[in-house]
């Protein structure tokens, strides 16, 4: 092996072993303080102090610290620079402070990890000057925004669609860069810098206009118009096996991405679809998206390889029926909206299960 690939092997290592725990546990944090924002009445979430701080930082737990830390090992691995796992560790130790009420100390964390991740990015464009490359470290500066907004004390209007832009912008660089492998439209890249500009003027007027949520919404739903007409998931999903099962998730990925973007429009208004707008957004899309890539990344980032196999439709499955229960049925019968909560957190158990099974059956397999 060459000092490059021991190099990368040894960050892949400190990946899976050193910052799993972390990412673990702004995961499981974020989960059960959604469970009890959503009314679940278990006996091991009433009452509990964690649970409760969890429930109040929901939002940044998930967002900056669960999904933020992501984002943050996969480019740290990339660019195999030392220095760039700042950005993941201050993510994670964010959460933590979170989770201790010291937040002054994670506003702090999150701010330091945001601009290191920016930095990576830098190292990134300067390797490789692409427009994906260029959104990628755009993502990271919406990721910086957020948690400077957060730092100062600001409420969710502002802090929200920032750090939804953190996982929306990187998922659309990665579809970008994916649409090199056909032949790309003229009208592509030209309509998703349209569409990216239109997303950062929703979420700077946000806090300033009804018409800057209603931008910010109708920006998402042309996103995933844009996914559905460029995407290479259109030609994938009468493919074989795990490139038929990433369209999947792909596909049903970008409805809920339109949903989501109507729904963010009546929230900006007045309505009542926050519940609708941001579980569509975070876990329809965004976590639909994670179901879909972690086959792949998780061999390139952690060396964790995977047996793929059609069991991984079970939490696919769950997932988005929950999702349809919750916010569906709880429009009507609020026992509904708690059901369909606690069946996502089990279709996101599942998929953990799924994956760690996965990993097992695969080293049996090739021992």
């Amino acid at each position: 092996m060459t000092r490059q690939g021991r190099t990368r092997s040894r960050l892949a290592w400190l990946a899976t072993f050193a910052l799993v725990p972390m990412v673990a546990a702004a995961l499981l944090s974020a989960v059960a303080g959604g469970l009890l924002r959503a009314g679940a009445d278990w006996p091991a979430l009433q009452g509990a102090e964690l649970v409760a701080r969890a429930a109040g930082a929901h939002a940044a737990l998930m967002l900056s610290s669960f999904l933020g830390m992501v984002i943050a090992i996969e480019r740290a691995v990339a660019v195999r620079r030392r220095w760039a796992f700042a950005a993941p560790v201050a993510a994670g130790l964010g959460g933590l402070a979170l989770l201790a009420e010291r937040f002054e100390l994670a506003a702090g964390l999150g701010v330091a990890a945001a601009a290191v991740s920016v930095a990576v990015h830098l190292v990134v464009l300067q390797r490789q000057r692409a427009p994906h490359t260029a959104l990628l470290l755009l993502a990271a500066c919406a990721w910086l925004v957020g948690n400077g907004l957060f730092a100062a004390g600001r409420g969710q209007a502002e802090t929200l669609p920032w750090w939804f832009l953190l996982p929306v912008l990187t998922i659309a660089a990665e579809r970008l860069e994916m649409t090199r492998l056909t032949r790309r439209h003229a009208l592509a890249q030209p309509l998703l810098q349209a569409i990216v500009a239109a997303l950062l003027a929703g979420a700077v007027l946000s806090p300033l206009a009804v018409g800057g949520g209603v931008l910010f919404g109708l920006a998402l739903t042309a996103l995933a118009l844009w996914f559905g007409q460029f995407d290479i998931a259109r030609r994938t999903l009468f493919a074989q096996g795990l490139p038929r099962y990433m369209a999947a998730c792909l596909l049903a990925g970008y409805a809920w991405l339109a949903v989501a973007g109507l729904a963010w429009v009546g929230m900006a208004q007045g309505g009542d679809g926050r519940d609708l707008a941001l579980h569509a957004l975070g876990l329809g899309f965004i976590f639909s998206m994670v179901m879909g890539h972690a086959p792949v990344i998780l061999p390139a980032v952690a060396g964790v390889k995977l047996l793929f196999g059609p069991w991984f439709y079970l939490p696919l499955l769950v997932l988005h029926a929950s999702l349809l229960l919750r916010v569906v049925g709880g429009t009507t019968f609020p026992a509904l909206r708690t059901a369909g909560a606690e069946l996502n957190a089990a279709a996101l158990l599942l998929f953990l299960a799924t994956v760690v099974a996965s990993a097992l059956a695969w080293r049996r397999r090739h021992r």
